[in-house]
């Protein structure tokens, strides 16, 4: 189930709003601050440590399957789309990995498949990281430079992915999302991506 998205942005502030105000939960904070790695996490509200200047790296929101996880960038840029899996699916999407010569980074919590598309696809089994199935990504189209990435996104998983449509452009970056239960019919938040709720035109 394809559940996740990251970005880095300049606009980490204005990010969170947009997902708050559009029903989602903030569920953690973690900046450095004064050299160190510390909690800002609700109830904590940005009127309680804007001035510190905190450079965050993740933010994260929810809003049922959906969990969508941002960090300070000195630019806008995509880093990685999530898939919730089991760890039968995990291993077979491994194993297809590395014989495409995909790198493959297992970690406890999370697996990392780096692509030659400039972003990573994250495998997770842990479903600790979604609230509920009341809400999820119908559809993410992602934008790449180069073309390959739908017949190498089917040799990776050994079957189709519906929910991933790719483009070709001038970017690597997520150009649109259709989200069931989103509560309007179209939105865009502030690193360019269109989300649309779901059955919108």
């Amino acid at each position: 189930m394809l559940f996740h998205y990251h970005f880095w942005t300049p606009f980490v502030e204005e990010t969170e709003k947009f997902y708050e105000d559009h029903g989602f939960r903030i569920v953690q904070r973690i900046g450095k601050y004064q050299g160190e790695f510390q909690n800002f996490n609700p109830p904590l509200k940005w009127e309680d440590f804007r001035e510190k200047r905190v450079l965050f790296r993740i933010i994260e929101a929810r809003k049922g399957s959906i969990n969508i996880t941002f960090g300070y960038g000195k630019k806008v840029m995509f880093d990685h789309i999530g898939f919730l899996v089991s760890e039968k699916e995990q291993e077979t999407i491994c194993k297809n990995a590395e014989k495409m010569d995909w790198k493959v980074d297992c970690g406890q919590r999370r697996t990392f498949i780096t692509t030659p598309y400039d972003f990573r696809i994250e495998l997770q089994t842990h479903e600790d990281l979604v609230d509920s199935m009341d809400a999820k990504i119908e559809t993410l189209t992602v934008e790449t430079k180069i073309e390959g990435l739908a017949d190498d996104i089917l040799n990776l998983f050994g079957k189709s992915v519906n929910h991933l449509h790719t483009i070709i452009g001038n970017a690597v970056t997520i150009r649109e999302a259709v989200m069931e239960n989103f509560p309007v019919k179209q939105a865009e938040d502030p690193n360019g991506v269109r989300i649309f709720s779901r059955g919108a035109q």
